[in-house]
């Protein structure tokens, strides 16, 4: 147990101060304080030291320099066991400092809402976080207290301890206090980065937000959480039973699609991360039975993301099957009166989601691969058309919606398509052949009177002519594939043989 005689606090967030002063005052604890904390303080009417008093120094450079003192640290930093401590505290007349109370500048709050740069600078604390540190590396004697959510416990803590706090308290709080350093650091050096335009920087910092707890990761062996580089996500669900590790992997995918879509357009349906049925159809109900058509039977037990707000109508459709979670840009009144009748359905609302991260993270083996984001804009100036035989205009915007689709199945990649939804999607496949004749399989099997002028997307070039002639032995009647392989000759050789329509695209999309 540790007696606390004597708190610093310097507060940027001066939020619920009242009650933890009255704490602190009932155990007759004596405050010092800076600046506006100090005038908070003394508003609310509790007696408090200014650090400029206490330490016999003025406050200078318009505040940057207060409690950068020696008289401060060395109150915090001194074990109280130690008798060269002792000695030196008493030959210097400094005194020991208890309880350090800070939260810091809002450094991230200010990145938000300015672009200015000497703003941004300006708010990176210097003080608050060395007291913290201090405090954090001396919790034997010390505690530190880093956010205002921890002021109950400090509070209870007093309360049952007469004034006392435990050593398991001041570990848990020092532990607590490290983090948050970590966090500010963290977005100060990213804020850096990428102001310098050093995207792959010599040492990288990744920082996050707990978001919760999940109850498992893929499998109930093992333990998972998520985290968020935001204080939330910018997706809320509404309805239904907690979202697992498997879900949440699922709902990236499905919105990393739709989200490529116009606005207001698209309906995703998918299952293991991959999608089994795409549609972009204007009228809601066509376009979930279109992308549900493609495969009904993988559709079962899957996600549905929908990119505009969902109605009655199509609510009751969407009622028709079993589903673990639906993602739209919201529900009308009547629409969510009637999902929310299956009491375990996620339903989830993604109208405040926009895809404007620049990178992508993937951890193993104590490694973290980075990349940036494949969320090209297509348009037609990034294609050539290579065959004999022109696309028409509704073909070519056909190759280009499945190649759109293409780069978010998993590779090898083959998706066949018409009336800007799919036919048929080919995923996870060793060899491009195999993915070939899955996609024809379930086009076969799902839509076997829509493949006139159906078009086929790969994410990669045909390394060989067999996979483009599976394809038009099919029926297809154009492809769209990324050029760069040794037989790109042979493969158009064979198109214009078969008076297929040929559409080479400028970069490659895998996605493993």
């Amino acid at each position: 147990m540790k007696k606390i005689k004597r708190a610093l606090i310097s507060l940027s967030n001066k939020d619920n101060l009242k009650k933890l002063l009255s704490t602190l005052s009932k155990h007759k604890i004596e405050l010092i304080s800076s600046g506006g904390t100090f005038k908070q303080i003394k508003k609310l009417k509790f007696k408090c030291i200014e650090v400029s008093k206490y330490t016999g120094s003025p406050e200078i450079l318009n505040g940057r320099v207060k409690t950068l003192h020696p008289k401060v640290h060395g109150g915090i930093l001194s074990k109280r066991n130690n008798k060269s401590h002792k000695k030196d505290l008493l030959k210097n007349n400094f005194h020991e400092i208890d309880l350090v109370i800070v939260n810091f500048y809002p450094f991230e709050k200010t990145l938000n809402i300015s672009n200015s740069h000497s703003k941004i600078i300006e708010n990176i604390d210097i003080g608050g976080p060395t007291m913290v540190r201090a405090a954090a590396k001396n919790y034997n004697d010390v505690v530190v207290i880093t956010n205002s959510d921890q002021y109950d416990d400090l509070i209870k803590e007093l309360n049952v301890n007469k004034g006392r706090t435990t050593l398991n308290f001041r570990q848990k709080m020092s532990e607590q206090a490290f983090s948050e350093t970590a966090y500010y650091d963290s977005l100060i050096s990213n804020y850096f980065n990428k102001y310098n335009k050093n995207q792959f920087p010599q040492k990288k910092t990744i920082y996050g937000n707990l978001i919760e707890k999940l109850r498992y990761g893929e499998n109930p062996h093992q333990d998972s959480a998520i985290y968020s580089l935001k204080k939330n996500l910018d997706i809320k669900q509404i309805h239904g039973k907690k979202l697992s590790y498997n879900n949440y992997n699922d709902i990236f995918s499905a919105l990393t699609i739709s989200k490529s879509f116009p606005k207001n357009v698209g309906t995703v349906i998918i299952k293991h991360a991959n999608p089994c049925g795409v549609s972009i159809k204007k009228n809601q109900i066509n376009s979930y039975l279109s992308a549900l058509s493609c495969d009904p039977v993988s559709a079962y037990g899957g996600i549905v993301s929908c990119n505009y707000k969902i109605n009655k109508k199509l609510a009751i459709e969407l009622s028709k099957i079993f589903l673990e979670v639906i993602i739209a840009n919201g529900f009308e009144k009547d629409a969510l009166k009637l999902l929310k009748k299956k009491k375990n359905l996620r339903l989830i609302v993604s109208c405040n989601l926009f895809l404007e991260s620049t990178n992508s993270y993937i951890s193993n083996f104590d490694s973290i691969l980075i990349q940036s984001l494949d969320k090209k804009k297509f348009n037609k100036n990034d294609f050539k058309t290579v065959s004999k035989r022109k696309p028409s205009s509704e073909q070519l915007n056909n190759l280009i919606f499945a190649f759109n689709v293409c780069r978010h199945v998993k590779s090898n990649a083959i998706v066949i398509a018409n009336y800007q939804s799919t036919l048929g999607i080919g995923s996870g496949q060793p060899s491009r052949l195999d993915s070939c004749n899955i996609a024809i399989e379930k086009m076969n099997k799902f839509r076997p009177n829509d493949f006139e002028n159906s078009v086929a997307a790969s994410d990669a070039f045909f390394p060989f002519v067999d996979g483009i002639e599976k394809l038009v032995q099919a029926g297809i009647s154009a492809i769209i594939q990324p050029y760069g392989s040794i037989r790109d000759k042979e493969i158009i050789r064979f198109a214009n043989q078969t008076n297929t329509v040929l559409v080479f695209s400028k970069t490659r999309h895998f996605k493993h």
